[in-house]
């Protein structure tokens, strides 16, 4: 068993994102009913805080002994939603009397099917402590309760924990296996999504320097064209007057301008396929959740280095138009 001084030195590790105690499975059962549906439900109460993955992108959380977030199964058979009023009830057998008690719970939230697929609710972990304590025999003084005075220090038989992302998975499950305790993770399920993960980001990365190469030579190759059909316009303006570093500006701006437009256009074609793909996905996805995201760091990665490539394919074409010469323009006049 797990104290609470042990699981908060557990939660201040680097690779823990989230941890959350849990009493006795027994006990973390209440009796649901409501007014718009006849049925009883018996639902599991899930400890759960404000930083829950479950519950990632429902802005209400399950806190105090009176507010609890409904799974999408329990809120059916219910008929309610977010903002309804249930009635949870318990019973006990408490020195040879059997005893029941009600509560009121506020539904602050209905979870998506995908993070609850039974009948539950996602509670503080305050309550869950005092449905076991009731169900010990324990008083309950904030609920109004009765019975035995509970345990000085109170001990938990399991935790729910999230590691920070599944490259940590592996450090943390030798750290807690280290410290006593008997881990369950999906290892070889997790080593494989790295490996496919490794293998895809090489094969992209040889598929951006094959584009990126090829993008340059023939963005080169182009502008290179361009000044030898301009030669006549680019020698008339070095005759009026124009400087050598005045020309060669010329290719340059050519194709700044074209790399700003090609990466604004590949940008509204990602933003278009990545919704596409992620309204496919998005029934197998947790709320918040998607397959083909891209960060602000990231389109401005593929600014810059779009930019610098363009700038490198007209130094080749700058150098040409350097060299042409005014006297060229007097023999077209």
């Amino acid at each position: 068993r797990y104290t609470a001084a042990w699981l908060a030195e557990l939660r201040q590790r680097p690779d823990v994102a989230f941890l959350v105690p849990r009493t006795r499975s027994i006990a973390a059962t209440l009796q649901l009913k409501s007014e718009q549906a006849d049925r009883i439900i018996d639902a599991e109460m899930i400890p759960s805080d404000r930083k829950d993955p479950l519950l990632e992108g429902i802005p209400e959380r399950p806190a105090g002994l009176d507010r609890i977030v409904l799974s999408r199964s329990a809120a059916d058979k219910l008929e309610v939603q977010a903002g309804d009023t249930i009635d949870g009830s318990l019973a006990r057998r408490y020195r040879g009397r059997r005893e029941r008690v009600h509560l009121p719970l506020k539904v602050v939230a209905v979870a998506p099917a995908a993070a609850f697929a039974r009948d539950g609710a996602f509670v503080d972990v305050l309550l869950l402590e005092a449905l076991e304590d009731f169900r010990d025999g324990h008083a309950v003084p904030a609920l109004g309760w009765s019975g035995s005075e509970p345990p000085a220090e109170r001990t938990y038989p399991s935790f729910r924990l999230y590691a920070r992302s599944i490259y940590d998975v592996a450090t943390l499950r030798q750290a807690l296996i280290e410290a006593g305790v008997d881990v369950r993770t999906r290892a070889g399920d997790i080593e494989l999504v790295m490996k496919m993960d490794r293998n895809l980001t090489a094969i992209y990365w040889a598929i951006a320097v094959i584009g990126l190469v090829g993008f340059s030579l023939s963005l080169g190759a182009s502008l290179w064209a361009n000044v030898d059909r301009k030669r006549k316009e680019l020698s008339v303006l070095r005759l009026v007057g124009f400087r050598t570093a005045d020309i060669v500006w010329f290719p340059m701006v050519q194709a700044l301008y074209t790399a700003v437009l090609g990466w604004a256009l590949a940008i509204g074609i990602y933003r278009v396929a990545a919704w596409a793909i992620n309204d496919m996905l998005g029934e197998q996805l947790a709320s918040g959740q998607s397959v083909c995201v891209l960060l602000p760091e990231h389109y401005l990665w593929a600014l810059g280095v779009t930019v610098v490539a363009a700038v490198l394919a007209a130094a080749l074409a700058g150098m040409r138009s350097a060299r042409i010469e005014p006297s060229e323009g007097l023999r077209e006049i």
